[in-house]
């Protein structure tokens, strides 16, 4: 390669753009977050390696979790995660497929709903 008028190399093949995630062995982007967080105005600066860090968090808390919920379909002889595998058992989703223990009390029963249906008139 030539070297130019201050020394600094001129011409050749280009260095390609490694991610700070593919550099770290990440799977989870650390720029996005670093984006996230200037954004956000969270602190007055956030250095070179805050990213880096809480990707590094954000990404071994996920391992983990689908650990758990991979080792629930193991026992439950599943082969599919679902959300309700361990982290989100307790909890209930809106039009997440289960249906809910309702109380008979709050069931409309088949003479009410001719009532219940009625159209209303409107004061147009």
């Amino acid at each position: 390669m030539k070297k130019g008028a201050l020394g600094r190399r001129v011409g050749g093949p280009e260095k390609k753009h490694v991610s700070r995630s593919t550099s770290a062995g990440l799977q989870f982007l650390v720029g996005r977050i670093d984006r996230y967080l200037n954004k956000g105005r969270y602190s007055q600066g956030v250095r070179t390696r805050d990213p880096l860090y809480i990707v590094v968090v954000l990404e071994y808390f996920a391992a983990e979790v689908l650990e758990l919920a991979r080792n629930a379909i193991r026992d439950n002889k599943k082969n599919k995660i679902i959300p309700r595998h361990k982290l989100l058992a307790s909890m209930n989703t809106a039009h997440g497929g289960v249906l809910l223990k309702t109380n008979p009390v709050l069931l409309v029963k088949e003479n009410e709903k001719a009532v219940v249906n009625e159209p209303t008139k409107s004061f147009a």
